[in-house]
């Protein structure tokens, strides 16, 4: 459904509106050379290889900053442009890493291996609904009671290879599991404070407005989701804004937890045309743990961050296509997401570095994110300008992981 063209010569995409990840550029032409952008602007090469991009938007390649992922879906999210996923939750040896490091056929990965969590905690309750054997085996947890295993277990984790550490702060009561354990306070500061000793961030996963509150007070980096069962208080947003944490609200989480299904997505030919039906299926449900909640009053929440200076990455918390996860799938979510952010409040371009620079900067990924001479050639092509209509960026003409094109063929099908 993809072919993969493999170039040593030089790639000139010209006449083409840049976004260069924090802005439109004049220049309209980029060129490549093997991984790495070349040139941004200036005179073509001689004896390149041009393809004329009229009419088109290059973008940095998408970065989604949270999610839960195997091969099948680091490949669905490159089909969609999404050239690296970071994963909140899972386990990868190290050989594995370096295998998908050096692939150009799936998007890369960053991972914290297993999150924090109290015996009987969250994400637990999923495994038994799980149809992936494998998931079903890594969530043996090696549990988390006290302050020393919390210690021990970070180390692991970072022996382990480790990106980042992930911490779980779920009592349930917005997920459809209320009554679930939860870390205790020296538990969770213990947590933390062997992150920072190793020099890596601490990322909570938080539901509620008390959990965030206990997680930007044991100085947390940054927060896996945007609390919804209450708007917070000014206080709160000047916590978060004073401790520069940042938020990845998954807005596309929050809405199917509300009941509402991405049903329209799903039916976007753009969409289907690039998934499998048993994909496309669970785009089109929703989880509904929380009816009651309302979307207006996230994107209050959301904007009240924003305009604190916050800094807000583009996340979808996407997993596999199970009953008790609807609504979501790698790739697609991703570029719902950033409508969502759009409806919230923020601009087109906002949305665009929420999922490009924004997250390159606060992950340490130095080499993605921007179109800048020396980057990774991790780039999507798109019909349109989705900096002024943030739809288009659904509208892919090709896409390049490490200087790699991959042409997505109008009407193919996922078979995965």
């Amino acid at each position: 459904m993809q072919k993969v063209h493999q170039t040593n010569t030089l790639t000139a995409i010209t006449n083409v509106r840049v976004f260069d990840g924090e802005r439109v550029i004049d220049d309209q032409a980029v060129m490549l050379a093997g991984a790495h952008i070349l040139a941004v602007g200036g005179v073509v090469p001689a004896g390149a290889t041009i393809l004329d991009a009229r009419a088109a938007t290059l973008l940095p390649g998408l970065i989604d900053s949270h999610v839960h992922t195997d091969l099948a879906g680091l490949h669905d999210a490159l089909l969609f442009g999404v050239t690296t996923e970071l994963e909140m939750n899972g386990r990868w040896t190290t050989r594995q890493r370096q295998e998908i490091a050096q692939r150009s056929d799936i998007a890369d990965l960053r991972s914290p291996g297993m999150g924090i969590t109290p015996k009987g905690g969250h994400p637990t309750q999923y495994m038994r609904s799980s149809t992936n054997l494998l998931l079903r085996f890594i969530y043996r947890y090696p549990f988390v009671s006290n302050p020393a295993e919390a210690a021990r277990f970070v180390a692991n984790q970072v022996a382990g290879g480790a990106d980042y550490i992930k911490i779980f702060m779920e009592d349930g009561s917005c997920v459809g599991f209320p009554g679930l354990p939860v870390l205790d306070d020296a538990t969770l500061l213990a947590s933390v404070q062997a992150a920072h000793e190793f020099h890596k961030m601490a990322i909570a996963h938080v539901t509620t407005f008390a959990e965030g509150q206990r997680a930007i007070a044991a100085g947390v980096d940054g927060l896996a989701h945007l609390f919804f069962d209450r708007q917070p208080t000014p206080e709160f947003i000047a916590a978060i804004a004073a401790s520069g944490a940042f938020v990845t609200p998954t807005l596309v989480t929050i809405s199917s937890a509300f009941g509402n299904a991405a049903s329209a997505l799903a039916a976007d030919q753009r969409v289907k045309s690039r998934l499998s039906q048993k994909w496309l299926e669970s785009l089109s449900r929703s989880v509904n743990v929380y009816p009651q909640g309302k979307l207006e009053d996230v994107y209050a929440s959301l904007m009240a961050l924003r305009e604190a200076g916050v800094d807000i990455l583009a996340g979808s918390d996407v997993s596999e296509p199970i009953p008790s996860l609807g609504g979501l799938a790698h790739g697609a979510s991703l570029h719902h997401e950033l409508q969502l952010l759009v409806a919230a409040g923020l601009t087109p371009i906002q949305a665009l570095r929420a999922a490009t620079s924004t997250p390159a900067r606060r992950f340490g990924l130095t080499d993605r994110g921007r179109i800048a001479p020396g980057m990774r050639a991790d780039l999507l092509l798109v019909d349109g300008d989705p900096t002024t209509n943030i739809s288009d960026t659904l509208s892919i003409r090709a896409v390049w992981r490490s200087g790699v094109q991959l042409t997505i063929h109008k009407g193919a099908k996922n078979v995965h």
